[in-house]
């Protein structure tokens, strides 16, 4: 398994894809039923293929993603050879909210002087992908370009 398993309520949502997913692998609806009654470790084995396909895909999809905690906001943007990111971090005696975007609004307009700036570039160590996989599972969101370009015209 290259991702993770989709949970129940994925699943739900994607029910018809699964089961076009399992017809093109030659498993029909009595036979997934049956299958998963004879062999569950092969219909988990299918369920964990169907996930990382469908998490590929959307991966592949993702140009931008944020992690922001009451003291730092930190947003990536993915290009195909290498990420960028940009973090706001306030300065510790400041008494401003990162975690929202009523904070960060707030905090660059009125009080900017309490927040340092700092831009970095690297290459990917493993895939793009598991990249953008492994910040999702500390807890980064998808973000937008209008936001990224937002904080390049303040730098």
């Amino acid at each position: 398994m290259k991702y993770r398993i989709l949970s129940n309520e994925e699943l739900q949502h994607l029910e018809g894809d699964l089961k076009a997913f399992l017809i093109i692998n030659g498993v029909h609806g009595e036979e997934w039923a049956k299958l998963n009654q004879e062999d569950p470790q092969k219909a988990l084995e299918l369920v964990e293929l169907f996930s990382d396909q469908v998490l590929q895909t959307v991966y592949e999809k993702v140009r931008f993603l944020e992690h922001r905690t009451p003291d730092s906001c930190i947003v990536f943007h993915f290009q195909e050879d290498e990420q960028e990111l940009i973090a706001i971090q306030k300065k510790s005696e400041a008494s401003i909210d990162l975690s929202t975007v009523e904070g960060i609004h707030e905090a660059l307009t009125k009080t900017p002087t309490s927040l340092s700036f700092f831009t970095s570039k690297k290459n990917y160590n493993s895939s793009r992908e598991m990249e953008i996989h492994l910040l999702i599972e500390q807890g980064a969101v998808l973000s937008d370009q209008s936001f990224w370009n937002s904080l390049k015209e303040i730098l």
